[in-house]
């Protein structure tokens, strides 16, 4: 048994917004004025569509056209074709000014509870169709997000090595202070009388600053406990464990104490990546409420 192939016929979404139209205007000058062509541009665009349905379209009365009860099924197909294409003209506008699609976006604790959060939660009231999701993790980690391909940009403290990660560009986006906190808040004039230490855990991108700053000022690097987590650093402060050196930003209640060093905040996109609107609108909200 053999299987009939049927050819589609070879419309065009502009053939079909013109019968639309036609259906829904008075007349077939208002109708062509709706679309923005002529009216004779409108007839021959109806007139090859009927050729290429194959089934007429129109009841002739002299000059005068009507639509053909008939072609109903023809313009049904017609309104929902225009409406879809509609549809995808509208989301491909807002996917390029960055008011919908998906935004993939990692940060470190001191940038998603410190500096930022009242600009990313501006920035997603004001991108309501915008699937924005966040992700909080130590910098490291977000840096091999973004080369993975799994986070569309991220805020972190830059790598000690210039290169950072293959395939990662980095922009600097502000620097912080970073200070020494103590237990009584009082700290000795001569840093060889600096510590015990309470500090950010091996690898960590901040604990690389921090190790060279007190090495620099001749800190001895007395290491008594260790924890990625801020506030678990502050209150071993608080419990007189030792002293630490935090992001002033994440000091808490500690006290003013002493800065010793700086770190640097940036941005981490992956090169060569396609452009995302969205991100370049989120990192000029980020870049003009940097502190």
């Amino acid at each position: 048994m053999h299987r009939v192939s049927q050819s589609l016929p070879d419309l065009s979404i502009r053939q079909l917004e013109y019968l639309v139209a036609v259906s829904n205007a008075p007349s077939w000058s208002v109708a062509a004025e709706s679309v923005g062509v002529s009216a004779s541009a409108l007839s021959q665009g109806l007139a090859e569509l009927e050729r290429r349905v194959g089934v007429p379209l129109f009841d002739r009365d002299g000059r005068r056209r009507t639509l053909r009860s008939g072609a109903e099924p023809v313009l049904a197909h017609a309104r929902q074709v225009v409406a879809l294409t509609g549809d995808l003209a509208n989301w491909a506008e807002r996917a390029r000014s960055g008011r919908s699609g998906r935004l993939r976006v990692g940060m470190i604790d001191a940038a998603a509870v410190g500096h930022y959060p009242e600009t990313l939660r501006r920035f997603q009231a004001d991108h309501d169709g915008l699937d924005l999701t966040l992700q909080v993790a130590p910098s490291g980690d977000l840096l091999d997000l973004v080369a993975a391909g799994d986070l569309d940009m991220a805020v972190c403290v830059a790598p000690p090595n210039a290169s950072g990660r293959a395939g990662v560009g980095l922009e600097q986006l502000l620097v912080e202070p970073i200070a020494v906190f103590t237990p009584t808040g009082g700290l000795a004039p001569n840093p060889a009388h600096w510590g015990p230490w309470v500090l950010f855990a091996v690898g960590s991108h901040t604990r690389s600053v921090i190790e060279a700053a007190l090495i620099e000022l001749g800190a001895p690097l007395d290491i008594v406990a260790e924890s990625n987590q801020p506030e678990v650093l502050r209150t071993m402060v608080s419990l007189g464990v030792g002293a630490t050196a935090l992001p002033v930003v994440q000091a808490g209640d500690l006290g003013p104490g002493k800065i010793i060093a700086e770190r640097r905040l940036v941005f981490a996109t992956r090169t060569g990546a396609a452009t995302n609107p969205s991100v370049e609108m989120l990192t000029n909200a980020l870049r003009a409420s940097a502190p």
